[in-house]
Parts: structure tokens; C-alpha cells; sequence
């Protein structure tokens, strides 16, 4: 008809779709690990760090992580190493140890005392174990997860194949639904004073969003669950509509951190109590 969009071809879908997926290869893949590197994150009121995934680097954060500066956040990240020393293929034990001694030598030299943490796909369970087995509870306001398989994934299975069966590294084997990590990982509680939001999308192809649902257990009522639809994988990095609802939910982890602060300080201290006897 005149005037009607001519029909996308079927090469230009499936190059959108994998990018949506996998991300820009010039603009994540190809280009150095290396970032412009600020060092005034720590002076801002929120700072957050940003976590990356399997097989990619941390140009992947480059939408999310202006978009948090204009927002008035301190941002900064880590490079994770891995595959030619840059493509996060280390095992998520190794990671989280690694993050916990980096953060606790970045906190005495700083000052910094607690941040957000914002992970995607492996970053986010890489977040959710220094959390829970490496004294993150201590540093952590909330953690905030995108398309992270909290059960495992079955796309793993491709990274094992990339890497060697895990010669090249071994965190495809943490990310197999049921492995040991995985299980010991749902067996262990959450901390209840640290909120985790799993944001996830249902047309996420590489982590299927029944990988990515918390199911959280009696005990664990700061775990919560946000659905989208649309973006791919990697789009959650960097869509609109995904960073709306990441900068929702660190105002609300905010305002509940600021509210425990001001409990603590309004709550009497046993010593300066009137024993009952003198009332």
C-alpha cells in the first residue's frame, strides 16, 4: 500500500535479535576492557557498583552507567578478567572473594561505606554470593539483579563449549541448573535486611525467565520480583524502560536504608534507659 513501511527483511530481524541477545560486537566485544576511569563515585550521596555477565565486558554498562551519573549516582565497576583476560569466565566463588577484598581495600581508602549493587546475567549471582558467603551483607544497601539465573540457565551448556568443557573457565559449570553452587546458593538464606529485586524479561532467549524468578523461602521476605517484556539479554543493560525501573528501585532501597538509620538513631540505648523502678 502507499505510504505502508516496507516488510523488514529477514537478515535485519535476526541481526536486531541477536544483538538484543548478545550485544553490540564493535561496541562490547571489540573494544578495551578499559574505561574511563572516575574516582569521584565515593563522594556522592548513592553510589553503585555495576557488576557485568558471562562472556562480556564492562562497555556493556555504558548507557546504564551515564544514565546513573546524570541521575546523581557514583558509579563504578570492576574489571573481572577471565577469557583473554577480559570476557568473565572465572568461577563465581573466585569472583565474589576477589570483589569482597577489592571493596573492603576501596572502603579504608575512601571512606565509602555502603553502596547499591546492580548485576547482569552472571554479575548478579556473582553480587548475590558475596552477599551471602563473603560479609557483603556488611557494605550492601540492595541488590538489584537483570535477567541473572538464579536456578541456573541451560544456555551455560554454549559457555561450556566455548570454554573448553570449563578449561578456560569454570563459572559455566556454576551456572548449569543444580550444579553445587546453585544448590548451595538456595539452601543458604538470604540476609533479610538486604532487598533483592530479579528483574527479568520474557523474552530474554540466553537466561529464560523461569531461571531468573526468586522464589524466596520463610525467613526471606526482602526478595522481590519485577516482569517485563521486550528486551533481550543484553538490551537490559541499556533500555529505557529497564533503567526506569532499576532507578525506581534504588530510590525505594534508599529511602528504606534512610529509614532503618533513623530508627537507630531515634531508639534509646539500653544505657541511657530509666530502669523501671525509677519511673
Amino acid at each position: 500500500m502507499p505510504g505502508s513501511n516496507p516488510p523488514d527483511p529477514a537478515p535485519g530481524r535476526i541481526m536486531r535479535i541477536l544483538r538484543g541477545q548478545l550485544g553490540s560486537v564493535r561496541r562490547v566485544y571489540l573494544r578495551s576492557n578499559r574505561i574511563i576511569r572516575r574516582d569521584d563515585f565515593y563522594a556522592r550521596e548513592e553510589t553503585v557498583l555495576l557488576l557485568h555477565g558471562f562472556m562480556q565486558t564492562r562497555n556493556v554498562w555504558e548507557v546504564m552507567e551515564r544514565r546513573l551519573r546524570d541521575d546523581g549516582y557514583g558509579v563504578f565497576s570492576f574489571d573481572l578478567g577471565g577469557l583473554f583476560w577480559r570476557f568473565n569466565t572465572r568461577s563465581i566463588g573466585s569472583l565474589a572473594e576477589m570483589i569482597a577484598e577489592k571493596i573492603e581495600r576501596i572502603c579504608e581508602r575512601t571512606g565509602l561505606e555502603r553502596f547499591h549493587v546492580v548485576g547482569h546475567s552472571k554479575g548478579g549471582i556473582i553480587a548475590r554470593h558475596y552477599v551471602q558467603h563473603h560479609g557483603g551483607d556488611r557494605r550492601v544497601k540492595g541488590l538489584i539483579t537483570l535477567g541473572s539465573p538464579h536456578h541456573g540457565t541451560p544456555t551455560a551448556a554454549v559457555g561450556l563449549v566455548v570454554t573448553g568443557a570449563g578449561v578456560f573457565g569454570p563459572s559455566s559449570w556454576d551456572m548449569m541448573p543444580g550444579s553445587r553452587l546453585m544448590r548451595r546458593m538456595s539452601t543458604d538464606t538470604f540476609p533479610s535486611g538486604i532487598p533483592m529485586v530479579s528483574i527479568y524479561s520474557r523474552h530474554d532467549l540466553v537466561c529464560p525467565w523461569r531461571c531468573s524468578v526468586l522464589r524466596p523461602r520463610p525467613g526471606e521476605s526482602s526478595m522481590s520480583n519485577v516482569e517485563l517484556k521486550g528486551p533481550g539479554h543484553t538490551e537490559l543493560c541499556h533500555d529505557a524502560g529497564v533503567y526506569s525501573v532499576v532507578r525506581r528501585e534504588l530510590r525505594a532501597n534508599t529511602a528504606l536504608w534512610q529509614e532503618r538509620l533513623a530508627h537507630r538513631v531515634a531508639a534509646p540505648s539500653p544505657a541511657n534507659e530509666t530502669p523501671e523502678a525509677e519511673r
